[in-house]
């Protein structure tokens, strides 16, 4: 895998981690309301998540692409317009990170790695996303190196940013922050995400 290639994964998965959503409010959530250790514990149980999504995505695509080359077509231009679709929601959303902080119960580290998991395994778009997001990285994941890095960058980079958001909570002007900068995550991510749209479209 080359290292533009690479960096076009990170961003991506970064971009995804960032976008407002369940996952979002799940970790916001326990952090809030549990602590700091309650928020790693749901932060990195939902990237385990993403790292199990990761894996079988790319195993599964492999093999499309191994057993019917006129099928892996199909799927990637349905996820390049899936993903144009996303791109364009995010363009014209009006929410941000500040709609879905919210607080809560007291919970046992048990419950907030729980609830991490399960929001990230049970999330029908986390699924489409991965599907789409990987069907370009496919033909790059030929070894077993290249597998492990695509596989570990959206485990990781996943990890890593609700890691900060649990520690951002312990901050109420950091907090502040994020939320007046809620919008431009939320343009910046659909520009990104109709981009390789396109990107898709035109290497398939």
């Amino acid at each position: 895998m080359t290292l533009t290639l690479w960096l076009s994964l990170f961003t991506v998965c970064l971009l995804g981690a960032m976008s407002p959503g369940p996952s979002l409010a799940v970790v916001a959530k326990h952090s809030l309301a549990g602590g700091r250790i309650n928020g790693l514990a749901t932060a990195w149980a939902h990237a385990l998540g993403i790292g199990i999504y990761a894996f079988t995505t790319l195993i599964g695509l492999a093999v499309v692409l191994q057993q019917s080359p006129f099928l892996f077509k199909t799927i990637s231009y349905a996820g390049a317009g899936y993903l144009a679709y996303l791109g364009y929601q995010a363009l014209r959303s009006k929410g941000g990170v500040a709609e879905k902080l919210e607080s809560g119960k007291q919970t046992s580290l048990y419950i907030s790695a729980r609830e991490g998991l399960l929001i990230s395994l049970l999330s029908p778009k986390i699924a489409l996303f991965f599907i789409a997001l990987f069907s370009q990285y496919v033909s790059a994941g030929n070894n077993l190196p290249a597998q492990s890095v695509i596989v570990l960058t959206p485990f990781i980079v996943d990890g890593l940013w609700y890691t900060l958001v649990t520690f951002l909570l312990s901050s109420p002007r950091l907090i502040e922050k994020i939320r007046s900068q809620a919008s431009l995550i939320d343009r910046l991510s659909g520009a990104v995400l109709i981009l390789l749209a396109i990107r898709v479209l035109l290497t398939v």
